[in-house]
């Protein structure tokens, strides 16, 4: 695998090239990333998987029109016929008044912070393996538990780069863990299937094979004979597995490009308190260790922790360059990068704790659910309209009663929003965090 300063001359080459193939101005990212995985299934090697893979992507602007091509061989012939290629698709392209880079006297200016994304391991296939068996012995060895799908360890390494024609070069390597467990509990007709999974920068930092093993076992059992829901508006309470979802949905709503197209629910209520006043939703890209942890942008700009949610309120839009021009703003270093044109994206984000716990938030309900997995997509960002297939458990006078499953909650984001109360059990485990959510007055219907 390249070092990440080779990485970035291979960025900056492609970028030159274009130059003087002719664009007014150019951007190259590249990308590598190495990949082993062990997965083990009843006790017996099922399968293992190496997979090692680069890409580049070079975007060029020739006045107002620009064109972005990307490729996985980085055979010096192909990459001079992938500059021109590309100059040329630019020069047919039609003109946007907002394309371009990021405005130089924005960009980042390093050396970038270490934020503690790299453990220098090496892929280890016995480890691996011995951790995979490990995860689904701990899982099978749960009461209830009669089948599995296996049990799984990985590691991974990559390599990002970025650089620009005006100046910017940047780029950062990273480690990866993961360990997880699926399995069966039940018999015939009776079956259900749950599952345990972490995943971290550093191996020291990943939870253990034992506790994540007996909670795949533990969910499957707690899921056997599921009953029905109640039905009409009842109160909903969201697990830390699902609550995230949440904030997904609200960046959505606040991403530059849905605001310039004009097809956000929360376009005109920039000023209207969504949330309760106490609410705080902060983004954190400086996080140590942390999944999306970065210092620059897709564009090179710099990122910073912001509060997106403050005093019940949203703080702003999530802008790149282009959509920043459209809605006459500054960009807010939240570009992503992918093959082409860039797009909107956060970092390390979390919702923050409330000060009940989760049994006191439940506490008072005479029915209710507790949502533990959603199905499907059926939320509409322009109207807020929600409406998800769900299971769970059933609460009944303040207290869970049993397993349900095959019924669906909707609602509309804004009150959604508005009725949100969180818990006291925010954990830092994935990219988004959120604690125990109870959402009151939504519509849940059993099938």
């Amino acid at each position: 695998m390249l070092t990440v300063s080779e990485a970035l001359d291979r960025a900056q080459m492609l970028c030159d090239a274009a130059v003087k193939a002719g664009a007014d101005a150019a951007d190259a990212l590249y990308y590598c990333n190495a990949a082993t995985s062990v997965s083990m299934r009843l006790g017996a090697l099922e399968d293992v998987e190496r997979s090692e893979g680069q890409d580049i992507s070079l975007r060029v602007f020739v006045g107002q029109r620009s064109a972005s091509v990307s490729t996985a061989d980085m055979d010096a012939g192909e990459l001079a016929k992938l500059v021109e290629r590309c100059v040329a698709m630019a020069l047919e392209a039609p003109e946007d008044p907002y394309a371009g880079l990021a405005p130089e006297e924005l960009l980042f200016k390093g050396p970038a912070p270490d934020f503690d994304l790299d453990d220098g391991s090496e892929a280890d296939p016995k480890a691996l393996r011995e951790a995979a068996l490990a995860v689904e012995e701990a899982a099978r060895a749960v009461a209830g538990v009669t089948n599995s799908e296996g049990g799984s360890a990985s590691h991974s390494r990559t390599r990002f780069a970025l650089a620009t024609s005006h100046g910017f070069a940047g780029g950062y390597g990273s480690s990866g863990h993961s360990l997880s467990a699926s399995v069966i509990a039940g018999e015939g007709s009776n079956m259900q299937r749950d599952y345990g999974w972490h995943s971290a920068h550093y191996l020291a930092d990943l939870e253990s094979v034992a506790d994540i093993g007996t909670r795949a076992g533990t969910r499957a059992v707690a899921r056997l004979n599921p009953g029905k829901a109640p039905v009409g508006k009842v109160p909903v309470l969201l697990d830390p597995r699902v609550s995230g979802g949440m904030i997904g949905h609200l960046l959505g709503a606040i991403a530059g490009p849905a605001i310039a197209r004009g097809t956000s629910f929360l376009l005109g209520k920039e000023e209207q308190a969504l949330f309760d006043s106490g609410i705080i939703i902060r983004d954190d890209p400086h996080r140590q260790r942390g999944l999306r942890s970065r210092a620059f942008d897709g564009e090179g700009l710099p990122t910073a922790a912001r509060d997106i949610v403050a005093n019940g309120k949203i703080t702003g839009w999530l802008l790149d360059t282009a959509s920043a021009k459209q809605l006459g703003l500054a960009p807010t270093g939240h570009a992503s990068r992918g093959g082409g044109a860039s797009g909107v994206s956060a970092s390390n984000l979390h919702l923050a704790a409330g000060n009940q716990s989760p049994a006191e938030l439940m506490a008072g309900i005479r029915d209710g659910v507790y949502v533990t997995e959603l199905i499907g997509q059926g939320v509409n960002m322009t109207t807020g309209d929600y409406s998800r297939g769900a299971s769970g458990f059933l609460i009944k006078d303040g207290q869970i009663a049993g397993p349900i499953a095959e019924f669906t909650i909707a609602g509309n984001l804004i009150d959604m929003f508005a009725a949100i109360i969180p818990a006291d059990d925010l954990e830092f485990r994935h990219g988004t965090n959120a604690p125990t959510l109870r959402i009151d007055g939504m519509t849940v219907a059993s099938s």
